[in-house]
């Protein structure tokens, strides 16, 4: 996903012939640029600590993680076998209400976390974080799957199945009947309004745009950079359109067919890029055990970070939190159009996404950078220590580091970049959908006008780059979180009755009394 930790990974656009599009974009960003100003300062307001800032957003989204450890006794933790089995399908029936399997409902969810983040943010962190930066990343993903988990229990619970058979859930569901408790009804429908319009916007911006231009960018860099036959407007144009094209072939079967796109594409690049990670450390086994070590070092005993200890916990802490989305409400969405019976079910199966995400993905990512020690990520965290940042390009830091072993590694990580935008840009199109749909209702109509509208703004971002509306993006992603948090507190209770039910289930045999029926 995209995410202010991505600052020193800048959006790219086609050198062009004409002064047209540079002046459309200069002017738009012109109009946007004071609301963006506005809008960030308030949801990535920063508080001084350390010598470094701390964004109160963050402090938001772990404090969650936190608060929901505790009170579901850590779920993360009890529950992890419990989630493994059930994503296999052991206590699922095909005939059980829903759209999608366990399965397909996980990678769809992770198809639209995992990304750029994974590859570009972490290798800023561990540049300006050091390599303790990883070990509190570890601790906010750890944390962030007990708030998957219940935001995600939520999204099946109150979610709303049509007669067709499709799903409307998540926080577009059970956030007014949150807020219901509150005994006014127009906060809960006022907060549920900005929730749609921010994740809406953000899926159109950055979950679209921002992917688009990010895969035109890779391939660009592959073929030839500047002197690239691709590096022009009209091969912008053309690129984008093709593009489009894919995108609008997968998304016009909804949910079902994005589910088997995913369930296809998320494990095939997870497994290319966790074992381009594995040959680069067992290249360097004898390493290993001083980078383990100077991860643990590091987390409590920086030196030369900004920030010492508390600046490697922040920037851990943002990269995980920015990363995996948990507390955002955007997964739910997802979720909550698997196939079951027992909403609790699914909570189980999403806390394994941000372990997926985040502990798995982003920490092999840490781990590769810190072994491998490229001399770009040497020169970025010598300009940290002497100037407390780094204008670093991300995905170079990360190539380079799988350049120390597999020399044509890079052409195959932008390959996996390109498949990573695009599995991103199609869960987005589901979620930025669930939104419109908010608003101007599910006709068979309005879903197919908003489809043709995402597929137009995936060839705009191929074309144009709008800074300033990216960067509003990122903002309006986090207020979903600012509004969704609030609205899981207040159905905590509620969670905590759907696991005590579904594990006495469990533990009695109706769980695989009820799959049994369907083979019976």
């Amino acid at each position: 996903m995209s995410s202010p930790a991505l600052a020193a990974l800048p959006a790219t656009t086609a050198e062009t012939d004409s002064g047209t599009l540079a002046e459309i974009e200069d002017t738009i960003d012109g109009v946007v640029a004071p609301v963006t100003e506005a809008v960030s300062s308030v949801i990535f307001y920063q508080v001084p600590v350390a010598g470094t800032g701390f964004p109160l957003i963050v402090g938001w989204l772990v404090l969650a993680g936190i608060v929901f450890t505790v009170y579901f006794g850590f779920v993360q933790i009890r529950g992890f076998k419990v989630a493994v089995q059930v994503v296999r399908g052991k206590f699922g029936r095909d005939d059980d209400p829903g759209e999608v399997s366990h399965f397909q409902a996980l990678t769809s969810a992770l198809s639209g976390t995992v990304g750029l983040g994974n590859i570009a943010g972490v290798a800023v962190a561990v540049s300006i974080g050091g390599p303790g930066a990883t070990f509190w990343m570890i601790c906010c993903g750890l944390l962030g799957m007990a708030t998957k988990f219940t935001e995600c229990t939520l999204g099946v619970k109150y979610r709303e199945i049509h007669e067709d058979g499709t799903v409307t859930g998540g926080p577009f569901r059970y956030l007014r009947v949150a807020f219901a408790k509150l005994k006014v009804t127009w906060v809960g429908v006022v907060l549920t309004g900005v929730f749609a319009v921010a994740i809406f916007f953000f899926g159109v911006a950055g979950g679209n745009m921002f992917q688009a231009n990010q895969t035109y960018a890779q391939f660009v860099n592959i073929t030839g950079g500047d002197d690239s036959p691709l590096a022009s407007s009209g091969a912008a144009f053309v690129f984008g359109i093709v593009l489009a094209v894919l995108v609008g072939a997968v998304i016009l079967g909804g949910i079902t067919s994005i589910g088997k796109v995913t369930s296809k594409l998320v494990p095939a690049m997870a497994i290319l890029y966790v074992t381009a990670c594995l040959i680069v450390i067992v290249g360097n086994a004898n390493l290993v055990p001083a980078a383990v070590g100077s991860i643990f070092t590091g987390a409590f005993a920086p030196e030369g970070v900004a920030g010492g200890v508390l600046g490697a916990l922040i920037v851990g802490f943002q990269r995980a939190a920015f990363s995996n989305e948990a507390g955002v409400g955007s997964a739910a969405t997802a979720h909550s159009a698997v196939k079951t019976k027992h909403p609790v079910s699914e909570g189980f199966v999403a806390l394994l996404e941000p372990f997926c995400d985040t502990v798995v993905i982003c920490t092999m990512t840490a781990l590769t950078i810190i072994i491998a020690q490229p001399q770009s990520w040497l020169d970025a965290r010598a300009e940290v220590a002497s100037t407390g940042e780094t204008g670093a390009d991300g995905v170079v830091l990360t190539s380079d580091a799988f350049a120390t072993v597999i020399p044509w590694f890079p052409y195959v990580l932008a390959f996996a970049v390109a498949l990573f935008a695009f599995s991103t840009l199609i869960t987005w199109a589901y979620y930025s959908q669930k939104a419109w749909c908010h608003f101007f209702g599910r006709s068979r109509g309005s879903e197919l006008t908003f489809k043709v509208v995402y597929c137009l703004f995936t060839v705009l971002g191929t074309v144009l780059t709008f800074g300033s509306v990216l960067d509003l993006a990122d903002a309006m992603l986090f207020v979903c979180a600012l509004v969704n948090i609030l609205g899981l507190y207040l159905l905590a209770p509620v969670v905590k009755a759907e696991v005590r039910d579904y594990l006495a289930k469990r533990a009695d045999g109706t769980l695989e009394r009820e799959a049994e029926q369907l083979i019976g």
